[in-house]
């Protein structure tokens, strides 16, 4: 999820606890014969090992062992699932509809449609919503897996070709 080109501070490197994976999980293909990229993600990354210990075959990349999402060619892959670094989402999601395949990027909501690019990007792509019922208590230290960012926000998946409506909603349970 670490990707802070802009400012280099490391504020973006927040991880995604297991609860908040749970949901999405029913809306894709059983594997093995399924390929998850995961742009932001490490072997750490509870997306790669939940992903991973479901039998999909996944493949991990991150801005720490030199793979930029932004300049690294697109693996051969089904589905792209992470947790972008927040100030890159616009970003991000651009890509990803640029990309072309089936995704999930896990987001928080505030000012997702609020600024001309976006807007406009939302409306010439199509796109699936998942709401879920809690905020989701990010963490910093997977060794730990201590909330430390409970965000005054909702989180939100934004998805092409994965959910099978516009907008679902979905009850996590916080563990």
């Amino acid at each position: 999820m670490k990707m802070d080109k802009v400012a280099c501070s490391g504020n973006d490197e927040f991880y995604t606890p297991d609860y908040a994976i749970t949901p999405l999980v029913k809306y894709l293909p059983a594997p093995p014969e399924v390929t998850i990229w995961c742009p932001f993600d490490t072997c750490e990354s509870l997306f790669v090992k939940r992903f991973k210990r479901l039998g999909y075959n996944v493949i991990a990349t991150h801005i720490s062992n030199g793979e930029d999402f932004f300049e690294i060619d697109v693996p051969k892959c089904d589905y792209i699932i992470s947790n972008p670094p927040y100030s890159l989402k616009g970003e991000v999601l651009q890509r990803l509809f640029e990309i072309g395949k089936p995704f999930a990027m896990l987001v928080g909501v505030v000012g997702i449609f609020e600024s001309q690019k976006r807007f406009d990007m939302f409306k010439h792509n199509d796109f699936e919503i998942m709401y879920m019922n809690r905020r989701i208590a990010y963490f910093k230290d997977y060794s730990e897996q201590k909330p430390s960012l409970n965000p005054p926000f909702s989180s939100v998946y934004i998805c092409k070709d994965i959910l099978p409506k516009t907008i679902v909603f979905e009850e996590i349970k916080k563990t």
